[in-house]
């Protein structure tokens, strides 16, 4: 694969509440040298360090992605992640004055839509590909996924997911540099089951959740009491469920929404190992701690 490295033209800046601290940042989408790569800074810190978007900064996988250096901290930082890897960009600084990546809509398509308004910049350096040197398979026997990469001349990631879920059902996404990510991918939004709601807000997760943030899929018969527990947890009067089994009337971009979304994640976390891969990805239920822990392998045996 040929191509060079690009970079944003301008700047670019979001604000809003993290998805699992429920804390309000600001953060800012810089352009930055070639060769670069994707680094955090915690403007908010004394020290105002960098954090390198690779797969050895990996913290936590508890629903979304953090990485860490030292005491510095970014949390939920797949979406921004994705976002830049689908449309091409090499190399950017990402400013944050808090702990938590806004979540937004809950997909990545704010970043899609400001960044392509501009396009990118050509660095004119070639961009660094990764060969993969032999296939790679991780597998977690507990919840039965897996991640295999193989060598490819081109990247490409093909996605299963399987939540045991009547209304789900099983659902799979391809991506190639053919797809148009912006509108077949970037769009999808996060999703939570209802009947996971409660237990994850009681364990300090989706403290910044609703439903602008993220599709609910409601799979048991819900009773009126425990709706209105929910609409008390997040202060939301009026919630209903839809015929489909869903919460609030919500309109899918997508009947494979879900799916894509999670298409969108693991893109964003195969970022983190360093670049752009000339290899073919398959995923069958993947997460982010099995996503993370495949792009770990990898530059493991890169080294």
């Amino acid at each position: 694969m040929h191509g060079n490295q690009h970079t944003l033209k301008k700047t670019y800046y979001f604000e809003g509440k993290g998805l699992h601290t429920g804390t309000y940042s600001h953060m800012k989408v810089k352009p930055a040298p070639a060769g670069f790569g994707i680094q955090f800074r915690r403007t908010d810190l004394r020290t105002k360090p960098l954090i390198e978007a690779v797969a050895e900064n990996v913290s936590n996988t508890a629903r979304s992605t953090t990485i860490s250096h030292n005491e510095a901290l970014a949390v939920t930082i797949e979406h921004i992640m994705s976002a830049l890897t689908g449309l091409g960009v090499d190399n950017a600084l990402i400013e944050l004055d808090n702990i938590e990546v806004p979540i937004l809509d809950g997909s990545a398509r704010p970043y899609i839509e400001a960044i392509l308004r501009d396009g990118l910049s050509d660095q004119g350096q070639p961009r660094h590909y990764i060969d993969i040197p032999q296939s790679l398979e991780i597998r977690d026997d507990r919840s039965g996924s897996w991640v295999r990469i193989e060598p490819a001349a081109a990247p490409s990631a093909d996605i299963t997911v399987d939540f045991n879920s009547k209304i789900l059902g099983i659902q799979s996404a391809h991506w190639d540099q053919n797809t148009d990510y912006a509108r077949e991918i970037g769009v999808c939004r996060t999703f939570v089951f209802f009947h996971e709601i409660e237990y994850l807000f009681r364990n300090n997760l989706i403290k910044g959740g609703d439903v602008d943030n993220a599709i609910v899929i409601v799979e048991h018969p819900v009773q009126d009491e425990q709706l209105a527990s929910i609409s008390r947890l997040f202060n939301m009067p009026d919630l209903s469920i839809t015929e489909e089994g869903y919460l609030n009337n919500l309109q899918l971009h997508f009947p494979d929404e879900c799916g894509r979304h999670k298409l969108l994640d693991l893109l964003g976390d195969m970022r983190l190992a360093g670049g752009y891969l000339n290899a073919r990805i398959t995923a069958y239920k993947p997460g982010h701690s099995i996503n993370t822990k495949a792009a770990k392998a990898l530059r493991a045996l890169l080294k």
